[in-house]
């Protein structure tokens, strides 16, 4: 896996990472909304962690400098 993902898109992805599941815990958002809220602030933490999008990846993006 090559590096894609820069520190501003890092930030940003954990930024919204954190407000998702914040959402998700304090039950504003609940039932099936509440899950895709869950997943999809896994997998932006997840990408952040490890500096790879796949997304970014097929399309050809990168928003690493080096």
């Amino acid at each position: 896996m090559k590096i894609n993902v820069g520190n501003v898109d890092r930030i940003i992805r954990f930024g919204l990472a954190i407000i998702l599941a914040i959402l998700y815990f304090l039950g504003v958002v609940e039932g099936t909304l509440g899950i895709i809220f869950l997943v999809a602030a896994a997998v932006l933490a997840l990408t952040a962690t490890f500096k790879f999008c796949g997304l970014y990846a097929i399309l050809g993006m990168n928003t690493c400098k080096r």
